[in-house]
């Protein structure tokens, strides 16, 4: 199995979706002690967002092209997507652009879009702040729930750790939450 291993809090060592991405990671390993994974830093190693000038680089055109490869390439992937002021990092916006490819991931047919990707697993890891699972103010699942069904992607899941700036208390309590869901959210693929 390949997996694709995406962080983009720009936390650093402070960060909750790098731990728990960590985790994840781990946790398939340990199901799979075979998984080869590829790890790409997005805050580390940002991808420049689109722009006129990224459109005709020909050094951007290949980067995308690996992300894309990378992509495409992998099992399973796993996202770490800190919300960040309701959303997700602009950074992970960018690789978002790069694995979204109209004749690639998704195509316009006579019955309107279809999706491209099939087979695939994404586990998305989302840390807030605040308490936003399932409110009004997440933006970040039912997003990247339509984005990864656009692409065709129909296993798409969700670990979460909310309310982590509550209390040092809180924010540990939903970080071994989420650790205890993994066997849970994540059983052994058949």
């Amino acid at each position: 199995m390949k997996l694709l291993h995406l962080d983009s809090s720009a936390l650093g060592a402070n960060s909750v979706t790098r731990e728990l991405t960590a985790a994840v990671v781990e946790h398939q390993r340990r199901l799979d002690p075979t998984v080869e994974v590829v790890c790409r830093d997005l805050d580390a190693e940002p991808l420049p967002h689109l722009s006129a000038a990224t459109f005709a680089s020909a050094e951007a055109a290949a980067q995308s092209a690996a992300v894309l490869d990378e992509f495409l390439a992998a099992d399973t992937v796993v996202i770490g997507a800190p919300m960040y002021n309701f959303s997700i990092p602009s950074t992970l916006k960018a690789w978002i652009d790069r694995v979204s490819v109209a004749g690639k991931t998704f195509r316009y047919g006579a019955n309107g879009p279809e999706g491209l990707v099939h087979g695939k697993t994404v586990i998305v890891v989302v840390a807030s702040g605040g308490a936003h699972a399932g409110q009004p103010t997440d933006f970040v699942e039912p997003y990247l729930r339509q984005l990864f069904g656009f692409l065709g992607v129909r296993d798409v899941r969700f670990i979460r750790a909310d309310g982590v700036a509550f209390s040092p208390e809180h924010r540990r309590n939903a970080i071994d939450a989420a650790v205890a869901s993994l066997d849970v959210e994540l059983p052994k693929a058949a």
